[in-house]
């Protein structure tokens, strides 16, 4: 299983129109809120974890230059 950022945004879009649904009240609104916040909780970490694979490339991209500076998220 192969899964995109693209994948991702659609993800969160059909979860965005879930949300807007104005049908949607009491438990079962309650449960889509439930829902979205876990969904957007994994998204949040999927984001994280591709802008420091990102920041890491750039690092080894540029480790020749000598004036490299850390990344601020990366620094202690």
């Amino acid at each position: 299983m192969k899964n995109t950022l693209g994948d991702l945004n659609n993800h969160l879009f059909a979860q965005l129109e879930r949300l807007n649904d104005e049908d949607l009240k009491g438990e079962k609104l309650q449960e889509e809120i439930t829902r979205a916040k876990s969904i957007n909780a994994v998204a949040t970490q999927i984001i994280a974890n591709g802008s420091l694979v990102l920041e890491a490339k750039k690092m080894m991209d540029d480790r020749i230059d000598a004036d490299a500076e850390l990344p601020k998220m990366l620094e202690g």
